[in-house]
This record gives structure tokens, sequence and C-alpha cells, in this order.
């Protein structure tokens, strides 16, 4: 496990510098204006002597790849910048922002893996019944539609046409401190609507893989022994039929970036993603840079999770030979 963990850390480090060194290289050539989104609307009175001193202050005025060897020198040293827009420390940032993008990840992947699984293991136990049907057509129905469109569909109906749920937000409104009840309140909407977005995919892979393992010869000579059919599913179908999702896992991690970060827009959650689209609409290079390290050492991470436990879950698979 750790030789494997070993080789997957030096794969990211050529992979992280590609990506950071992608990203100066697309913001450089972004037609919006580090120095204007600074300056904001003073920027809109300002002579061009004046805008020329602020971009040489903020380093703007530097080719992108010297900007980005600046930056990655000084973030091995665990100083990862400025925020020009947000005027605060990168790391500042990204502490204030990343729990609460963690616990709305957190939640919501729990919440599809387990609805999922429950959901696909009741669809595989019997083929072509009406469950079965309802289940996939459902699956297929959320499969196709976009996060964004869920999320405010939902809005409109938990918290417009039935007020049961707040709207957005992290608490109340007239609420001066933040308490775990408002929080959890909060966040049952966001976490709902992106657990939905990732619910087919693991509703299917387990349907199909338990569906597969019941059919097999094992599971039959266990049923031939007189084994209860619970015991039939939970101890021998679900076990290996489950093993096909944990490669899911890791390639799930991507699309349930991209999701919470138009979940987090929608519903005002105050995660990374008002800082993601702030960084990338004012070419705010620290912040972007580092934001699109975390994304994407997240995924890196994601893999790795998905591999571990499939090494751990599949005795025919072996960790010494990943």
């Amino acid at each position: 496990m750790a030789r494997l963990a070993g080789r997957r850390a030096l794969f990211a480090v050529p992979v992280l510098l590609v990506v950071t060194f992608g990203v100066f290289a697309i913001a450089a050539a972004s037609p919006f204006d580090p120095v204007k989104a600074y300056a904001g609307t003073a920027a809109l009175g300002a002579d061009q002597q004046t805008l020329d001193r602020l971009r040489e202050n903020l380093g703007a005025d530097q080719p992108f790849a010297a900007r980005w060897w600046q930056w990655l020198t000084s973030a091995l040293t665990g100083d990862l910048g400025h925020s020009s827009v947000l005027r605060q420390p990168v790391a500042q940032v990204i502490g204030e922002r990343l729990v609460w993008s963690s616990l709305l990840c957190a939640v919501a992947f729990a919440a599809a893996v387990l609805m999922g699984t429950l959901l696909g293991v009741l669809a595989a136990r019997r083929p072509g019944s009406l469950l079965d049907r309802t289940v996939t057509s459902l699956a297929y129905t959320l499969e196709a539609a976009p996060v964004f469109w869920i999320a405010l569909l939902a809005v409109w109906l938990f918290a417009l046409q039935w007020d049961v749920l707040p709207a957005g937000g992290l608490t109340d409104t007239a609420s001066e401190q933040v308490t775990a009840g408002q929080v959890a309140s909060h966040l049952v909407l966001p976490a709902g609507v992106l657990a939905v977005s990732q619910l087919p995919w693991f509703t299917l892979y387990v349907r199909q893989g338990v569906g597969h393992a019941l059919a097999e010869d094992p599971v039959r000579g266990a049923r031939a022994r007189g084994l209860s059919e619970r015991t039939v599913l939970l101890g021998h179908a679900l076990r290996s039929g489950v093993l096909p999702v944990l490669t899911l896992i890791g390639s799930r991690v991507p699309e349930l970036i991209t999701g919470a970060l138009l979940v987090e827009s929608v519903f005002s959650w105050p995660g990374i993603a008002s800082a993601t689209v702030e960084a990338a609409t004012a070419v705010d290079f620290p912040l972007l840079a580092a934001l699109t390290t975390l994304a994407t050492a997240a995924v890196l991470a994601g893999n790795l999770l998905a591999d571990l436990l499939y090494g751990l879950f599949d005795p025919r698979v072996k960790l010494s030979d990943m």
C-alpha cells in the first residue's frame, strides 16, 4: 500500500507542474485584465500611467512563465501568494472556504454512495420488475439532467413552494453566529442536489454488478445449500457486485468537484466556488493556480483511493502489482 502511494505521489509531481503551468498560460491569454479587475471602478477614471504602475506593482507586466516560476518557488516554501481580487493571502482564502466545500462534498458523496447501493441492490434482486424499471428509468433521467437545473428546481419546490428548507447561504439572514443546527438545515438542499447528481452512476453500477453476481455459480450454490436470501444477497452477491463501484469512486471525483462549484453558486454556499469564479474572471494568478492545484490533487487522491479500496476488497488483485 505504501509503495503504491509513493509511486502515485511521484507521478503526481509532474502532473501538478504541468497543470499549474497551463493555468498561468491560459490565464495570460484571457481577455480579462487583472489590473482593471483589481482597481474596480477606479480604473475607469485612471490614466494609463497609473494603470501601468499598478500593473508593475502586481507583477502583471511580467511574462506568464516568469510569474509561474515565481509562484511555484514561493509555493514550495509555503507561501501561496496574495489574492489580488479578494485582498487576502491565498492560504487564508482556501482555509476559510475549504472546510465548507469539503463538508458539502463529503455529505453528498456519502449519501450518493449509500442511496445508490441501496437502490441498485433493490433493483437487481428482481430484474425486469416494476421496481427495477422504475429505478433504472429514474437513474437514466437524472443522469441526463444538468445539476444546475436540479438545483433551481429544488429551490423552487422546497424553498419557494413548500417553504420547508432555506434557499441558500450558510446561516439564517438575521443570525449573528454560525450554529450547527443552522448549518445542517442550510446543508440539506445543496448536499441533496449534489448527491442526486451523482446518484445515477452508483445506482446503475451496483444494479449491474449485483445482477451479474446473482447469476454466478457461487451464488447459485449458496442458494442450493439452503442459505437465506438475505445471506446470499449481502454475504455473496453484494460483496462481488460492489467491486466495480470502487473504481467509480475515483472517476466521479472530477464530476463531484464540477457539480459542487455549480451547486455552491446556486445556493450561495460559502465554499471555494465563488473564489474560483472571481479568480478566473479577475485573472488572479496565485489564487487560480492554488485552487486548480487543489482540485487536481483531489482527483489524483480519488483515483488512489479507488485503487486501494479495490486492492483491499478484491482478493484477486494485489497492491504490489498495481
